[in-house]
């Protein structure tokens, strides 16, 4: 049976935008001066603690301790009042029921909450979601694709990855898994389509309803 392993953030939730616009403030008012398409241009797809570390190595300093925790904070108030599921995909979900799962950069308390505030939660059942914090590397290392085949019980022959990053796409090759890049969030950029297809993405689309006939 096919596993379908949906990315969180840009996959079932409109939520890269909004989180890029909240770095970019919050590294801004650390010296570290980015706006919110240079943010979603290098950022996208990474986790918190590889973001940090990507910025503290260019600054030569470390972040406020608190810095990771100002953005969660800023991000649970904005996400709570505009945070929206990706256009179609509660009705894909409800339509169709394969064996799906979750595999997300975010934690799994911020995943859980992004999907109870869209109504996607319902879609999936809580040991089938997957965060990078449970795993030493997160993208685009394979460990939370290769994590997730192994607690799902399934090869990685039959795991199918919907991702819209460029570090999503090249951990789900890198796990040798089959990777559909979907282009259809807000914070897709130019070029965009071309950067997954040239990382392996076997293909791009950007209507979530199409996805059954993908699958």
């Amino acid at each position: 049976m096919t596993l379908v392993i949906f990315d969180c953030d840009g996959v079932l939730v409109d939520s890269e935008i909004i989180f890029a616009r909240i770095s970019a403030e919050q590294f801004t008012a650390c010296g570290y001066p980015i706006d919110t398409e240079t943010a979603i241009a290098r950022f996208t797809g990474l986790s918190m603690p590889t973001m940090v570390g990507i910025v503290e190595a260019e600054l030569g300093r470390a972040l406020p301790d608190d810095f990771a925790m100002r953005c969660r904070e800023s991000a649970n108030t904005i996400f709570d009042s505009e945070l929206q599921a990706v256009e179609g995909i509660d009705g894909v979900l409800a339509q169709h029921a394969p064996h799906r799962c979750v595999a997300s950069s975010s934690s799994p308390t911020r995943i859980r909450r992004s999907l109870k505030s869209t109504g996607l939660y319902r879609h999936f059942k809580d040991e089938a979601i997957f965060s990078a914090a449970m795993v030493s590397r997160g993208k685009p290392a394979p460990d939370l694709f290769l994590h997730v085949a192994d607690e799902m019980a399934s090869p990685v022959a039959d795991c199918v990855v919907i991702e819209d990053s460029l570090p999503g796409v090249q951990a789900a090759v890198a796990a040798g898994m089959t990777v559909l890049g979907f282009i259809g969030a807000s914070h897709i950029q130019d070029g965009h389509a071309e950067k997954l297809r040239d990382a392996g993405a076997a293909s791009i689309f950007d209507d979530m309803t199409a996805l059954p006939g993908y699958l």
